[in-house]
C-alpha cells in the first residue's frame, strides 16, 4: 500500500526477484512511479478498505507492506490485513518513533523511518556508539551495531560480554559474518553486533566506545 518512492522501488524490487506484486494507492497518478513494463496489478483505492484489498488480491497474498505517507492509514491497514484475512508477515512504515514502539509492541513489526534516519546520520556525525539493527516486539531488547574502542582489540570477545553484561551475536570480519566462538578474540576492524536490554543501551556504549579498564 502506498506508491511513493518508498512503494514503488519495494514493488519494483520485488517484482525483479520473481514475485507477483500488487500496489495499492488512491492516487492513480502515483502509478506513474513505476517503471513502464512493470508487470503487477494496479489498484485505486484506499488501502485500508476491504473490498480494495480484496480486488488487490490480498486473500492469496503472502505478505504486506503499508508504506504510504500517513501513520494512520499505515497502521490501519496493517492492521485489517492481519486480523480480517490473517497475513501473517505484515509491516508498516511509521514516521513517529513513539508510535512504531507501541505498535511493535502490539506485535506489527514496523520501520520508524524518522528514528532509523536519525540513527544512520548521527552515526556519520559522531562514529563512536551503536545503531540499532533491531527491537524485539516487547522494544525490552535490541541488536545493534556497536563500535568498540581499539584498547579492546586482541582480548577475548567474552571479556567485552562481561564488561558491558552483553550477548555478542556475531562480527562482520573483513564483509563476512561470524558466529563467534567461546575463543574467539576482537581483530582490529571487526564489526561488532552485539545484543542487551534497551534500557542499558547507555552503559554498554560508555563501556565499549571507552578503553579497558586496566586492574591490577
Amino acid at each position: 500500500m502506498g506508491c511513493g518512492r518508498v512503494g514503488a522501488s519495494l514493488a519494483q524490487s520485488l517484482e525483479d526477484n520473481g514475485h507477483s506484486v500488487a500496489v495499492v494507492d488512491q492516487n492513480p497518478d502515483a502509478f506513474r512511479r513505476l517503471d513502464a513494463d512493470f508487470g503487477g496489478n494496479k489498484v485505486t483505492g484506499m488501502g485500508f478498505d476491504r473490498d480494495t484489498l480484496t480486488q488487490a488480491g490480498i486473500e492469496d497474498a503472502f505478505g504486506f507492506a503499508a508504506v504510504s505517507d500517513g501513520d494512520n492509514s499505515n497502521i490501519l491497514a496493517a492492521r485489517v490485513v492481519r486480523e480480517t484475512f490473517g497475513i501473517d508477515n505484515v509491516v508498516a512504515r511509521i514516521y513517529d518513533p513513539h508510535r512504531a514502539e507501541i505498535y511493535q509492541r502490539l506485535g506489527i513489526p514496523t520501520v520508524a523511518t524518522v528514528r532509523w534516519t536519525a540513527h544512520q546520520v548521527l552515526r556519520r556525525l559522531l562514529p563512536m556508539g551503536a545503531t540499532d539493527e533491531y527491537r524485539d516486539p516487547s522494544g525490552q531488547i535490541q541488536l545493534a551495531q556497536v563500535d568498540v574502542h581499539d584498547g579492546w582489540i586482541g582480548r577475548p570477545l567474552r571479556v567485552l560480554e562481561e564488561a558491558a553484561g552483553v550477548r555478542i551475536a556475531y562480527l562482520t570480519r573483513y564483509g563476512d559474518g561470524v558466529l563467534p566462538a567461546p575463543d574467539t578474540v576482537l581483530q582490529e576492524n571487526d564489526i561488532v553486533h552485539a545484543l542487551y536490554r534497551a534500557d542499558d543501551a547507555a552503559f554498554v556504549e560508555r563501556t565499549l566506545t571507552h578503553a579497558p579498564v586496566v586492574t591490577e
